[in-house]
């Protein structure tokens, strides 16, 4: 099903939007974590982390907050600025915060911060309704690249009513479906897939043509994402079932993020129990 996939990290050249497209094409996973500074993100960038993620979830592992909603777009330039001083090959991607894209002339402002002020390469935004695809649309064609972000979208946490999973249900799977090929007509670059049954993730992942970044959506995505804490086993509270530590394994930082790197490159990680 997949192209026999390189399990090494690539060469020193970095990597760009159209380069995670190839990645897809070619079968070789991709590798991604969350950085909120610059010694963590040289770390990544050390060892051949393909995308480096300024994610939201900064208000909740760095700043204590009970969800993503309070982080500003202050908060994310700030951090992306000095995630960006740490690497030299992997592509910086932003989250936009929550309610920073209502309009497609508010979501033009804040990617120009994010791709301007904090020299991202990409831009992350959450929902695949009729409003979000407007906005993803006016940004790509004023040359903004796009990641989606489909499945858990945690900016929704209070129409939720929780972190669950989403596309458990036959309706919900063939809405998801839907909105991805939406997302993709709109112009994305990318898709965040993020707590969703691994079967439908793979059914999303071989429908479309861009590539797909799996956060507790199984093995068959064309990445995988975690938040950079996760990975290291110091995020408070009960562990996540998609999450793993790999520095208990390794007993270095370098060590958990090369580990976490080459497991997903050999389709390793995540496993079934790491699934849904």
């Amino acid at each position: 099903m997949y192209p026999t996939p390189s399990v090494s990290a690539p060469g020193s050249k970095p990597v760009s939007v159209p380069g995670l497209r190839k990645m897809k094409q070619e079968g070789t996973p991709i590798v991604a974590l969350t950085a909120y500074d610059a010694s963590f993100a040289h770390v990544l960038d050390a060892a051949g982390v393909d995308v480096v993620l300024v994610g939201d979830s900064l208000g909740m592992v760095f700043q204590g907050h009970p969800n993503t909603l309070p982080v500003t777009v202050d908060d994310i330039v700030y951090h992306s600025r000095a995630v960006r001083r740490g690497l030299a090959r992997a592509l910086l991607m932003a989250d936009m915060p929550f309610l920073s894209y209502a309009t497609p002339e508010q979501a033009l402002a804040t990617a120009k911060r994010l791709l301007v002020d904090a020299e991202a390469g990409m831009v992350k935004l959450e929902g695949g309704q009729d409003c979000v695809l407007e906005v993803i649309r006016f940004l790509t064609e004023r040359e903004v690249p796009v990641c989606a972000h489909l499945g858990l979208t945690p900016q929704s946490i209070l129409r939720m009513g929780g972190f669950r999973v989403q596309g458990r249900e036959e309706a919900a799977q063939k809405k998801m479906v839907e909105q991805a090929h939406a997302v993709v007509a709109a112009g994305a670059e990318a898709l965040v897939l993020e707590c969703v049954p691994a079967t439908l993730a793979q059914q999303i992942t071989q429908a479309i043509e861009i590539p797909t970044i799996g956060i507790g959506a199984g093995v068959h995505c064309d990445g995988q994402i975690l938040v950079g804490y996760d990975a290291l086993g110091i995020t408070p509270g009960k562990r996540v079932r998609f999450t793993k530590d790999f520095l208990i394994e390794t007993g270095s930082v370098e060590g958990a993020v090369q580990r976490y790197a080459a497991d997903v490159r050999a389709r390793r990680f995540p496993g079934p129990e790491h699934s849904f």
